[in-house]
This record gives structure tokens, C-alpha cells and sequence, in this order.
């Protein structure tokens, strides 16, 4: 694992969250420093005086103009020319320090600043290191894009009372501000500040604060999860360790940010996580619990099982918030293990994060794929057999971590646990050899129906039934996980399970395949280059569809009945009520188009009405446009792989033939069902011979048959019947 210090802004880590939000004092909110006003700046072409972060500094040379400062992003007032780095400094005058509580520096910005107030430092992001001297060429740790002239709130860093009351100043004070590109030939920079202050009673010292303002946090509903990173920066694909604290209150309690952890207090190594989603203002992280020493600490979180690994999914382009959360519930409804969510809310560095769903990271454990642990000493016999998990994905061209199909050269399969770095060279040559031989099975027809032999069909069924349902855009081409067990436990691939579905229930623009209710996303298989093959070849062989007509059915009747879904829409809706709100207030997408939205609705109320009103109609276009048939005597697919059949001629007059292809003679029995599922006709097969089988003085249309061999069900499918 790799672990890694950078830092993001200095907030006085060490106090205490009661400290850092203590605000009972506050009466009303006024902002003394609005982007707009009259600035002095300079330009960072050298190193300029220590102490231009002072009050009495002479910033009389400096060059004026109104905020927001920068270049080529249409937000800046003053434009100035591209540069690495600006300094920016305004005074502005109080007159009883003793009635501010706390304060708020709001910053859109592009890349990096250090903010001053007073000559002290009060925050700092993407840059440095916290309390040290910033040289005018550093430059910022990574992008960071402005976010308010997209219609987005700036972030917010908060300055508690303990640390605000010894550094301001009766009369005039001072706010100074570095702000850092990411390099010379960036091609924008944006410096936009205000600076807010808590009053603790009516009197009115400043001015009235902008129209987006809210204040700060302080309790909720729903647990919370306090992050500090102690002046680090989360990145993607490096961790850094961080402090993580739970407050998860008995029902009935709401939960204060100044209330004592209860539920985690301890390390974690975080990481940003995702694809697309990276370019969301609101990220997505994966974390790992750990002890003082570094190592994994399994624990159990918001009642979740015992575990080290777990995600945090910030629901952004997915306005419903819950598009997951009723996926995983589908997922969990069919009995398939599929990771399991909470409700939290977040809070990084003292700044107030919005909804995310705490889930379990998919992993070979006995709680979540519970499949054997691959050992470095496994390398031959059955210990070499099991358990792997792997998906299908996008490759990564810097990451060697999987291997390309035989069959289908675009589509890539990735190691995912034990992963790539984990798997000794003949643990990787084995599961690679394993699918590409199962794949070559598939292709080719003259290995009939072998291929059964390979996979562990009602898990596919389970599989496809759930992913059917949602419709996702990346349905079977991208995070699409597999799992396989040891030979001495079936050896087979089971499928699944589920993950990242906020893309589904109609929330994407584009692609081939639309975002209307109606349509199969299976089909897609034929067409797209990254999808495998077989998908196409499972859904055409009757034992497989038939199967899924039967467990859609089971299904349908239990768990995933509509108003059982509905209901479950519902009861989570109830439970984020509260916070919804709040989140929508730091990320005002209501009304907005978020990539890759299909609708876009003004309100929650709206957005949660499409998402009901979709899975209704999807859920009824599923029953009518269901694949296979599903016999009506509860027999199902109980099938041997061993036995096949063949039926002919099909459409047929009067006769039709049947034989029994296998290398044992067996006696087989079918069953005859007309068009409505009644049984017309039973006859024994036998397997030495070509059996004549004769529906004379039945009407002409559909039949339909199924061959069984004891509690097996060898054959099934449609017969024509001509006049």
C-alpha cells in the first residue's frame, strides 16, 4: 500500500471538534470581505518581503482592482496575465472584536492558496507545507478547478473561536492571500475570497452575507463521519493516513458534531476513488481502518460486519441520491451476497461534505464473497482453483492488471482480488487459461452445450435479472465482477456481485443504448466491442432463459414485486429527508444539468418521481417482454449438462422427431404444453432410437416442450405446428 503525506490547509488539528464548531454564541451572519471589493495584488514574479502578511505592511506599490482576480475562466473582475502565482491582501476594520464567535473564509479557487488574517495562517489547500513559507514558484500539488462560475458553492474553511480571538484586532485588520497555479502554462487561474464572521448578538458590524450563504453545520439525523486529513491532501491511487471519527447516537438522539465518537475513532489510509466521477466537485473515497502501527484493523461500522475495507459513494450526477443504495437492496433481495450501505454524512477537515453511503468494499471475506483465500503457497492441485474474484473493465494503459479476452480482444479482464501485484505468475496463468478455454467452449458450436460445465447459471440468472432491472449504461461491459470457486467446490464462475450503478434507472444521455424504460441491455453484447461475447450465447440457450423466466417469476411474486420496491423507495427517502436538504444546499445540481442526466428535474420531489415512475414502467415492460419460458409443473431447470437433444422437423405438420444425444442411454420423459401453458401431452424417449412423436388433431399454432431425466431437465423450447 502506498501511504503518502501532502498537504491541503491548516486548521489547528489538534483541537477538538466541540472547539472547532462551538458556535451557541452566534446571534446572525455578516461578511466583511466580499470577493468583489477593491484588492491590492502583485504578481509573483519573485520572492516578496516576509512580512506582507502583516497589517502595517506597505502594499502602496501593489497594483488595485476588484475581485474575483485571475484569468480565462469569465469569473475574474480584474483579469491580470498568466502567472504562477498572485498575492492579494484587503484591510478592513472591526469594532468589538469581543462579540465575533467564529469566522468563515469561502475560497473558489484555481489551484492552491495560503490564507493569512493578520499575518497568522488560517487555511491552506493544495500546496506546502502548513505554518511554512510559500516561495512565489511552488506550485499547486494538483488541479483544482473554480467552482462558482459553474453556479457551485465555493469551499468553505472554518476558523473556530479558540483560534480566531487572539488574532483579531480592535480597528483594522488584515486578510492576505497567496493563490498558486499548477504550472505557468495553466491555462487559468481564479482568486475569489470573502471572509465571514458569527456575530453573538443584533449588533451590526458588516454586511449582509451572499445570497448562497448557509451556516455552518452542526447536527443531524443521520451518523456522521469527521475526517481529518492533518494537512494532506486526498489524492486518487495514493493513500494518505488520516483520522476518522463516528458519531452514531442511539435512535431517537440526534447526532452533534461536538458529541464524543461512539461508533470509530482511529486511522484510516483514504484515497479518492472512481472513473467519470473524478470530475465531480464532490468526490468518492475508499478507505482502510488501521491501527496505531499501520496495519488492518477490522472493524465493524455503523453495524456493518467486521471488515478494514470500505467505500464512501457521494451521490452527485445521481439526484435522487439513492440510485445504489435500491440497486444493492435488488441485488441483496435476489439472496446473492451484495455489498450493504448506510446512510452518513460527511464532514472533511471541518467542512461539511454532504449525503454519502458508507458500503462494503466487494472482497473475499466470509461476510461479503465468502470464496476460498488464494495463498501465495497455492500453486498446483485444487488450492490452485479457488478463489478468485475478477471483473470485466476498461483497461488501464498504465496498469498492468489483467489480460485481454481471446475471443473479443477489446474486452479486458482484471485481476480484483487477490489483485494483480498479489497473484503469483501461475495463480494469473491459471484463471487466464480458465477463461480462455471456457470462452472457446462458447464460441464454438461443435461443443454444444459444455460450456455449462464452466458456470454457475442461477447466479447468472440472479445477475442478469437485477442488471436487466436497472438498465445501466455499463451493463456487462464495465464493473461487471465474476467470481470463481475452488474445484472442490463446484469450480465453477458465479456472477456478480453488482456494483456502481448510480448510471442506471434512466440517469445517462448517451450511447447506443437508450434510457427509456422498454429495451434490453443484453443485446448490446452483439454489438458493442467491450462487452463479452456470451452474454448474447447464454440468452439464446434455452436451459439458461428458462431458467431466468422461472427465477423472475419467483421473484417477481416475492421481493421485487413493484410495491415492495416502492415501498423500499420510500422508507429511505424518509430517512434522508432531512439531510437531503442540506446536501442540496452545498451542492445546488437541482435544476441543473449533471453529466450524464437524461432528466432533469427543479426539485427532489421531481427527481424522485422520474426514478419511481421509471422503475414502474420498467418493471412492467420486464414481465410482459420476459425471455424463456417458464413451465407451469414448478420442474425449472434443474438440468444435467451431459444430456442433449434435438428436435425436428420444427415447424412441423403432424410429426416431429426427438433424439437423445449423449454417450449413455438414458430414458428420458417429455411434456407437451400448448400455448397457454396447459400440458397436453407425456411420452417417454428413449435414447437408442429417433423418437416419432405425433400432436395429429391439434389445432395449428405455438406448443411448448421440455425434457426431463428423473428431476433433470435436459431440452426445452418452442414448436411450430403448421396446418
Amino acid at each position: 500500500m502506498r501511504v503518502h503525506f501532502y498537504p491541503v490547509f491548516l486548521l489547528l488539528v489538534t483541537l477538538n471538534f466541540t472547539e472547532i464548531f462551538a458556535q451557541e454564541g452566534v446571534n446572525h451572519w455578516e461578511t466583511a470581505v466580499y470577493a468583489s471589493d477593491h484588492w491590492s495584488y502583485k504578481a509573483g514574479a519573485a520572492d516578496i518581503p516576509v512580512d506582507w502578511i502583516q497589517t502595517d505592511f506597505d502594499a502602496s506599490g501593489w497594483a488595485t482592482g476588484s475581485g474575483g482576480l485571475g484569468y480565462d475562466d469569465n469569473d475574474d473582475a480584474t483579469i491580470i496575465s498568466p502567472t504562477v502565482s498572485v498575492f492579494l491582501r484587503i484591510d478592513f476594520d472591526i469594532s468589538d472584536p469581543a462579540k465575533i464567535d467564529m469566522a468563515i473564509l469561502h475560497a473558489d479557487y484555481d489551484d492552491a492558496f495560503i490564507a493569512y488574517l493578520n499575518g497568522v495562517e488560517i487555511a491552506r489547500s493544495n500546496i506546502g507545507i502548513p505554518g511554512e513559507l510559500t516561495p512565489y514558484n511552488e506550485t499547486a500539488i494538483s488541479n483544482h478547478e473554480a467552482k462558482m462560475y459553474e453556479c457551485q458553492n465555493p469551499d468553505e474553511f472554518q476558523i473556530p473561536y479558540s483560534q480566531l480571538n487572539p488574532i483579531l484586532k480592535t480597528g483594522k485588520n488584515t486578510l492576505a492571500i497567496q493563490v498558486h497555479n499548477r504550472d505557468l502554462a495553466s491555462s487559468d487561474l481564479s482568486a475569489i475570497f470573502f471572509l465571514s464572521f458569527g456575530i453573538t448578538d443584533e449588533t451590526q458590524f458588516f454586511r449582509p452575507v451572499p445570497e448562497w450563504f448557509t451556516e455552518p453545520f452542526s447536527s443531524s439525523d443521520l451518523p456522521l463521519l469527521m475526517l481529518q486529513t492533518n494537512g494532506q491532501y486526498i489524492q486518487d491511487d495514493i493513500r494518505i493516513v488520516a483520522h476518522l471519527g463516528i458519531i452514531q447516537n442511539e435512535d431517537g438522539f440526534r447526532n452533534n458534531i461536538s458529541d464524543s465518537y461512539n461508533n470509530y475513532n482511529g486511522n484510516v489510509a483514504i484515497e479518492i476513488r472512481g472513473s467519470s466521477s473524478q470530475s465531480f466537485p464532490k468526490k468518492n473515497y475508499s478507505f482502510e481502518t488501521q491501527d496505531e502501527f499501520g496495519e488492518n484493523n477490522n472493524v465493524s461500522i455503523l453495524g456493518l460486519p467486521v471488515e478494514n475495507d470500505w467505500v464512501l459513494h457521494g451521490p452527485y450526477s445521481d439526484k435522487s441520491l439513492m440510485r445504489n443504495v435500491l440497486a444493492y437492496h435488488i441485488g441483496n433481495s435476489t439472496g446473492r451476497y451484495t455489498p450493504r450501505t448506510r446512510w452518513c454524512e460527511l464532514i472533511i477537515n471541518n467542512q461539511y461534505e454532504g449525503i454519502y453511503v458508507l458500503t462494503e468494499k466487494i472482497k473475499r471475506d466470509v461476510n461479503r464473497v465468502d470464496i476460498a483465500t488464494l495463498k501465495p503457497e497455492d500453486i498446483e492441485g485444487d488450492e490452485l482453483t479457488g478463489g478468485y474474484i475478477f471483473q470485466i473493465d476498461r483497461d488501464n494503459p498504465n496498469i498492468d492488471d489483467g489480460f485481454y479476452s481471446a475471443i473479443r480482444p477489446s474486452v479486458f479482464y482484471e485481476f480484483q482480488d487477490p489483485d494483480y501485484n498479489e497473484l503469483l505468475p501461475v495463480q494469473k496463468q491459471y484463471l487466464k487459461d480458465y477463461i480462455y478455454e471456457f470462452e472457446r467452449i462458447v464460441k464454438y458450436p461443435e461443443f454444444n452445450l459444455q460450456f455449462l460445465d464452466y458456470i454457475d447459471v442461477p447466479s447468472f440468472a440472479d445477475y442478469w435479472i437485477a442488471t436487466e432491472i436497472f438498465k445501466h449504461i455499463d451493463a456487462f461491459k464495465l464493473s461487471f465482477y465474476m467470481y470463481k470457486r475452488k474445484d472442490s467446490n463446484g469450480g465453477k464462475i458465479h456472477f456478480g456481485p453488482i456494483w456502481d450503478m448510480n448510471l442506471g434507472f434512466g440517469n445517462f444521455d448517451f450511447g447506443t443504448l437508450t434510457p427509456d424504460p422498454d429495451g434490453w441491455s443484453y443485446i448490446r453484447a452483439e454489438s458493442s466491442s467491450i462487452r463479452p461475447f456470451w452474454i448474447i450465447d447464454f440468452l439464446e440457450t434455452d436451459l439458461i432463459s428458462n431458467e431466468i423466466a422461472c427465477r423472475w417469476k419467483e421473484l417477481r411474486e416475492g421481493p421485487l414485486a413493484t410495491d415492495s420496491l416502492l415501498q423500499f423507495i420510500e422508507e429511505n427517502r424518509d430517512i434522508i429527508e432531512e439531510a437531503q436538504m442540506r446536501n442540496f444546499e452545498r451542492w445546488p445540481v437541482l435544476g441543473s444539468y449533471i453529466w450524464p442526466n437524461n432528466y432533469i428535474g427543479p426539485t427532489y420531489n421531481a427527481e424522485m418521481q422520474y426514478l419511481k415512475t421509471w422503475l414502474i414502467e420498467r418493471l412492467y415492460w420486464m414481465d410482459t417482454n420476459m425471455v424463456g419460458i417458464c413451465y407451469p409443473d414448478g420442474m425449472g431447470n434443474n438440468f444435467d449438462n451431459g444430456l442433449f437433444t434435438k428436435v425436428f422437423p420444427n415447424p412441423f405438420r403432424d410429426e416431429f422427431n426427438v433424439e437423445l444425444i449423449t454417450n449413455n442411454f438414458v430414458t428420458a420423459r417429455m411434456f407437451v404444453y400448448n400455448s397457454v401453458g396447459n400440458l397436453i401431452l407425456e411420452t417417454d424417449i428413449n435414447s437408442e432410437q429417433t423418437n416419432q412423436v405425433s400432436l395429429q388433431g391439434m389445432p395449428a399454432g405455438f406448443y411448448f416442450y421440455k425434457l426431463t431425466s428423473g428431476q433433470k431437465l435436459i431440452g426445452s423450447g418452442k414448436l411450430i405446428k403448421n396446418q
